[in-house]
């Protein structure tokens, strides 16, 4: 019997209806009998989510307060996979969780569990609890207590995630949202905000991520004054991990206010452009920048 105080464990879910919103965008609507006890911080909060497989079902995920010590101690061939997503809304009184999450060609195990899956097909949430009563550190939009605008930018695996943003801002918030996608029909996969502008695009001619670069420097430009900002470390995305969330030891924004906060994730390849963009050409403070690279190319990310 889990503990009543434990903030974040492991939630067994069943399918109970799959929602095709865009060619690219598949809504899972999970319930379970104990999803009245899942939390939700709100914004980006970050979960996992432990798919089945012929070879290797769920049971054998660990499951303790070890789970991920025990799960890299496992033989490569018996690690259940697993990947990380966004809470998109939880409704605990009907014991329902929504994951949206990018269906594309079959890759590996995760891929190949959103083409197929079914009502009544299981996995494994692993996500806060209600006994969570601070911020999670699994929540990386921290933006500073007086913001004067917000920057967000990714691409389809920072869709669901910018979704929420958006939905949970207050409606006096103002800000640009930049969004690359597979295909023109994923545009209207995001929600509107009243105080936002809009540069969501399709991939155009096999060209990744040149919409996402592009419309961002231009976003920067009229909305930081020019200047020569700090030189940022360099991160070897190869062997390394591009996520840097200002914050303080309690979780709170590490500035107080800022004239602009930005939220930028997707490919870590393009991620750090716009991070190099941001901090060291346009001069924008890198203590209200939050830079997280999602996955990066030819690489499974759990």
């Amino acid at each position: 019997m889990p503990s009543s105080l434990e903030t974040s464990r492991f939630f067994r879910a069943r399918v109970a209806r799959i929602t095709d919103l865009t060619p690219s965008f598949r809504r899972f609507t999970f319930t379970g009998d104990d999803l009245h006890e899942y939390g939700d911080p709100g914004f980006d909060q970050r979960i996992k989510v432990v798919f089945p497989t012929d070879a290797i079902p769920l049971d054998a995920m660990p499951t303790g307060a070890d789970w991920w010590t025990r799960w890299r101690e496992l033989p490569d061939a018996s690690r259940p996979p697993f990947r990380t997503y966004t809470t998109r809304a939880v409704r605990r009184a009907e014991r329902e969780v929504d994951i949206d999450m990018v269906a594309h060609e079959v890759l590996g195990p995760a891929s190949a569990w959103i083409q197929n899956a079914r009502p009544g097909d299981e996995v494994l949430v692993f996500a806060p609890t209600v006994a969570l009563r601070e911020v999670s550190l699994g929540v990386d939009f921290v933006p500073p207590a007086q913001t004067g605008g917000y920057l967000l930018a990714g691409d389809e695996t920072a869709a669901p995630a910018i979704a929420v943003i958006l939905e949970q801002l207050p409606p006096e918030a103002t800000g640009t949202v930049v969004l690359e996608v597979p295909t023109p029909e994923d545009c209207a996969y995001l929600p509107r905000h009243p105080g936002f502008s809009f540069h969501v695009a399709a991939r155009t001619g096999g060209e990744r991520h040149g919409h996402l670069v592009t419309a961002t420097r231009e976003a920067a430009y009229a909305l930081t004054p020019e200047g020569h900002g700090e030189e940022v470390e360099e991160v070897d995305i190869d062997e390394g991990m591009l996520w840097e969330v200002p914050r303080t030891a309690k979780g709170g924004a590490a500035l107080k206010k800022a004239p602009l906060y930005a939220w930028l994730a997707g490919e870590a390849s393009a991620i750090k452009t716009l991070r190099r963009h941001l901090v060291t050409e346009r001069g924008v403070d890198r203590r209200a920048v939050a830079f997280m690279g999602y996955w990066r190319t030819g690489r499974a990310e759990c």
